[in-house]
């Protein structure tokens, strides 16, 4: 059924998901003036871009799943491949989320294989499969996601199981914490702070203003 799933995932480098939830009924109101681009790893589009989007995201979140599947490709195709937007991408497992948070790892070490989008994208398509699995099948799992998708399985399975970028996590987090985030998706568009899924043409609208100001 996985094979199933991924075959129409395999070549597609687009990816991310849109919609809110929340850790608290009331969400904080005073943003820190942290920079939400500092010390980020899983970054694409060009470094000279005017405007700069940071999301946080949780591969449990579904509308995040919508903004993944519904804005983020035609921000890509329109903004970051024509070198208008510097996209960032960071995780915000919730508190309990343990499942969660190996699964920003395993995409973390598809990173490293330049595949990060494509996994990115699994893991959002496939999450009602992965969701309630059990550590030692999820790593398992994750790494018949990454055979799927071309990956190098024994370098990717030596991340994963090394938690080699549980430091990433935990500095997405750390951010998310500083600039008093506490749902998802959250986006910082050149700092400005903005909750929850858009469709495209709000987004165009946003990115427009961002470029406008510049």
């Amino acid at each position: 059924m996985q094979r199933a799933v991924f075959a129409m995932i395999l070549g597609v480098a687009i990816i991310l998901a849109g919609g809110l939830w929340y850790l608290s009924a009331t969400p904080k109101k005073n943003v820190s003036v942290s920079d939400p681009a500092a010390g980020a790893h899983v970054v694409i589009g060009k470094k000279s871009a005017p405007v700069t989007v940071v999301e946080f995201s949780n591969y449990l979140c579904p509308h995040c799943k919508h903004h993944a599947e519904l804005s983020l490709p035609l921000i890509i195709k329109n903004y970051v491949d024509t070198g208008k937007v510097r996209y960032i991408f960071r995780d915000l497992p919730f508190a309990g989320q343990d499942n969660v948070e190996l699964a920003a790892e395993a995409a973390d070490c598809a990173f490293d294989q330049g595949r990060y989008l494509e996994y990115h994208e699994a893991l959002f398509r496939a999450n009602g499969q992965w969701a309630k699995l059990a550590t030692a099948d999820l790593s398992a799992t994750f790494s018949d996601y990454a055979r799927q998708l071309g990956l190098d399985v024994n370098r990717f399975e030596k991340c994963l199981s090394g938690h080699e970028k549980r430091p990433w996590v935990e500095e997405d987090k750390k951010m998310a914490e500083d600039l008093g985030v506490n749902g998802t998706p959250s986006f910082f568009i050149n700092g400005k702070h903005v909750e929850g899924f858009r469709p495209f043409d709000k987004w165009r609208e946003l990115l427009s203003e961002a470029m406008g100001a510049k």
